[in-house]
This record gives structure tokens, sequence and C-alpha cells, in this order.
């Protein structure tokens, strides 16, 4: 396959991977994408080619797709019309992520440049940080939470802009620095989706409202 249909066939076995939750480990990526005339080593300019991009992160133990740029990248590269699988027969994953990814197309093409339908994903704590206050004065004011704002609400309204890992650290950044207190209590009819969508940590347990203490 060609360089750029290797990086685009990279990154979606990364994204398939969930590599935008989480790093996936090294041996995990490899053994989708590596063939058994090939070895890992004739990857090495693919994958520094992209972190040059700033498309995946790289560390000792494995790799991560960022939500911005890295998708961003594969989207252009599975719509680009020299993209093609080449060979008599195509592995079941990528079938399977090919379809995962249209069913998907509105929330994976999301990229931190890209908007769609006027949002684009969330790719730092400071660009977080003035969305979920903006998403938190919006609700206390059209909902009268009267400055006790469930955290479940804030989470859905900001949606699929932000893994669920990067909102629940964020949050918790936000409450670190003095801009919103984490409170304990449960959801107003105890909805265990709800509950899901708070927020629960090791020292403090389950915290379901925010209260926002900066201006």
């Amino acid at each position: 396959m060609t360089s750029k249909n290797t990086s685009t066939r990279l990154l979606l076995a990364l994204w398939d991977l969930g590599g935008t939750q989480q790093e996936v480990k090294k041996g995990q990526l490899t053994k989708r994408i590596v063939s058994k005339s090939q070895k890992v080593a004739d990857y090495q300019g693919i994958f520094e080619e992209l972190q040059k991009q700033g498309a995946i992160a790289i560390s000792k133990k494995g790799y991560s797709l960022t939500s911005g740029k890295g998708l961003e990248v594969l989207g252009e590269g599975l719509r680009s019309g020299d993209f093609k699988f080449e060979g008599t027969i195509v592995g079941t994953w990528a079938a399977n992520a090919l379809v995962k990814w249209i069913s998907q197309i509105d929330v994976a093409v999301v990229g931190a440049d890209v908007p769609v339908n006027g949002r684009g994903a969330i790719a730092s704590y400071d660009e977080f940080k003035s969305v979920a206050l903006e998403v938190y004065d919006k609700l206390n004011y059209e909902y009268n939470f009267n400055n006790l704002v469930p955290i479940y609400r804030i989470r859905r309204g900001i949606g699929d802009r932000v893994s669920r890992t990067d909102f629940n650290d964020w949050l918790l950044e936000m409450q670190a620095d003095d801009i919103l207190q984490l409170q304990g209590g449960t959801v107003e009819d105890n909805a265990s989706d709800k509950i899901e969508d708070s927020i629960t940590t090791e020292l403090n347990g389950l915290r379901c409202y925010s209260k926002r203490l900066k201006p």
C-alpha cells in the first residue's frame, strides 16, 4: 500500500480500538496493521510522520489518536479518491470499522478546526473550561437550578464534543482551580443513567452537583 493508504489504515485501526478514549497498547495495534510479510519497523516512518502532524500521540506503552487533528486526518484519508485496500482479502476488522465510521460520521469527522453542525471537538482543558461554564450558566438560567447544576446535565449539554474520561478529569481540574465546587447528594429521581453521568471519585465518592465559585 502507498504511504497515504497505510497512514489512513493505521489511523482507522487506532480509532476502531478506542484510541480517542484511551491509549492502545503497541502490540494490539501492530497485530492489526502489520501483515505476515512485514515488520513493525516498516511502519516506523509512518508513526513518526503522524506524530509530527499531531494526529497521534506515542508513549513507551502505546498510541492514542488525538480527538481533533487525528480524526481530521483520518476523515480526509477515507474521503480521498486515492484510498483503497489492496489485495483480494480485506480484514474483517477493517470492514467493520468502516461500517462503524459511516454510522458515526457526524461524530467521527469532528476535528478541532472542523466544526460539524457548528460544534467542534474539545481538545484542551482551557477550551473545556470555557464551554463547561457556558453550559453551566445556560442551564442555571433556563432551569432555575439556583447555582447548583446537576453534573449529568452539563455532561449531556456538552455531548460528544469530549470523551467521558476527559470530561471527568477536566471537571475535577476545574474544582482544583476553585472554579467549580462538586457536591454530593444524588439526582432527583435516582435514575441510574443520571448517576452514571455524574462523577465518582475515590476520595469523595459520588458527586452529582456543581456550584460555580468564580464569576
